[in-house]
């Protein structure tokens, strides 16, 4: 029995198990695959910013593994080590107990963190969004701020609550803005409050927000949230981070109480420890997602730095698109190295992007054919329901949708999230019980 094990439960870890388990039945192939994860669930991460905004529920962007995986052993645990030379690796149990996995076949998946500076307070005072504590946090600190701000009776705490600072105008960070407001606005319907009264600043030091779709639909997602009243403000970034303000590249100060950092990723922190050639923190492969000088370790997705074959001299940009995409090359070049099928290069057609902006908006580039406003709104949707690999998933989120044309989104901070469970280093693994 040839044994594969997956490390991570990513997009691409995910979809690598899932058409390896395949491919292993389809050719009644002795294969043993393992996927070894912190969680015991795939996240879709592009609704994240729907979770914080109160469209959707968190569990309906985890798609289990135990009944989506058929044929694949779920093993969990963070990744430590690696043996290359003794095909094993080291991992921790959710026990904290050290656990080792022999592979014939070992496939690094392990994705990404949330890419962090060193400013002053930020990793104690600010929330990302890489998982659905984070999300769900968001969420509920935004909303208790909101409340207290409505018993306060000092002006200027007032304004802080009543002030976001998101960092990041990419993809994440503009869409988790505009969902962050749009839960302002229905609180302020149902709190008694004018939702003109909460600010929300988007900072980034780039001069273009969103400058992945172009320019010219980077240009109508700024007119639109300028037009939500959104105080965009590129060049400039944050310098010190505070509980109740924050202070900006251009010394500026900013009274806030809520802080997202959304600026990008980096490789996951397992890369740094396998002393293997690396690029921008992503471990380095050939384009048949190859580790040179180790025919029998893979590795793709966020935490790889794949070649791009459409434009020669760069990497593939960490996105979902090609993270799902990756890992089907994974799952055919594996099988190709145990002997069935022929493996293939990893080379990158461009569907096109979407982003959702909220309430009756989006922008979409499908098949390079620009789009805005509702057109862009029903595609992405679309899109995202045929993105989620499970039916239940499909139908819970499109319910969420549904229910958001005909009804207020629900105002409540459930308290299911505390700020030690939003920290940064949760998204890295299993965090370490505390001390008695």
């Amino acid at each position: 029995m040839t044994s594969v094990a997956i490390v991570g439960s990513g997009f691409t870890g995910f979809e690598c198990a899932r058409r390896l388990s395949r491919l292993a039945r389809k050719h009644n192939a002795p294969v043993d695959i393992s996927i070894i994860s912190p969680v015991d669930y795939m996240l879709y991460t592009p609704l994240l910013p729907d979770v914080a905004g109160g469209l959707v529920d968190a569990r309906f962007v985890t798609v289990p593994l135990a009944n989506t995986l058929n044929g694949v052993r779920t093993v969990r645990g963070r990744v430590d080590g690696v043996d290359f030379d003794g095909h094993t690796l080291t991992y921790t149990d959710p026990e904290n107990r050290t656990r080792e996995l022999s592979w014939d076949r070992l496939v690094l998946t392990p994705g990404s963190v949330t890419r962090l500076f060193d400013i002053p307070g930020l990793a104690e005072c600010a929330r990302g969004l890489k998982s659905t504590a984070e999300a769900v946090y968001l969420r509920d600190h935004l909303l208790e701020q909101l409340e207290l701000a409505n018993i306060d009776d000092d002006e200027k705490r007032i304004r802080g609550r009543r002030t976001v600072v998101v960092v990041g105008a990419s993809y994440s960070g503009t869409e988790l803005v505009v969902q962050l407001q749009a839960l302002a606005e229905t609180a302020g319907k149902q709190m008694g409050f004018d939702p003109a009264e909460v600010k929300f600043i988007l900072l980034d030091l780039a001069e273009q927000v969103m400058p992945e779709v172009g320019e010219k639909l980077g240009e109508a997602v700024q007119r639109v949230l300028r037009k939500r009243g959104v105080d965009v403000r590129l060049g400039v970034t944050l310098k010190e981070v505070h509980p109740d303000h924050v202070v900006l590249s251009d010394d500026s100060c900013i009274d806030t109480r809520t802080v997202a950092w959304v600026t990008g990723v980096t490789g996951a922190p397992l890369i740094e420890k396998l002393g293997l050639p690396t690029e921008r923190g992503r471990l380095k492969v050939q384009p048949d997602l190859q580790v040179p000088g180790h025919p029998d370790v893979f590795s793709a997705g966020d935490a790889a730095a794949v070649p791009d074959l459409t434009q020669p001299g760069k990497i593939t940009p960490p996105t979902a698109q090609h993270a799902i995409r990756q890992g089907k090359v994974l799952a055919r070049n594996v099988a190709a190295s145990l002997g069935y099928g022929k493996p293939k290069q990893y080379k990158h057609r461009n569907m096109g992007l979407v982003v959702d902006l909220g309430p009756h908006y989006a922008v979409a580039n499908p098949l390079n054919v620009q789009l805005s406003g509702y057109a862009a709104k029903f595609v992405t949707r679309m899109y995202h329901l045929y993105a989620m690999p499970r039916f239940v998933n499909r139908w819970a989120v499109s319910l969420a949708y549904l229910t958001d044309v005909f009804f207020d989104r629900s105002v409540v901070s459930v308290g299911l999230s505390t700020q030690d469970d939003a920290r940064f280093s949760t998204s890295e693994g299993i965090p370490l019980p505390k001390a008695d």
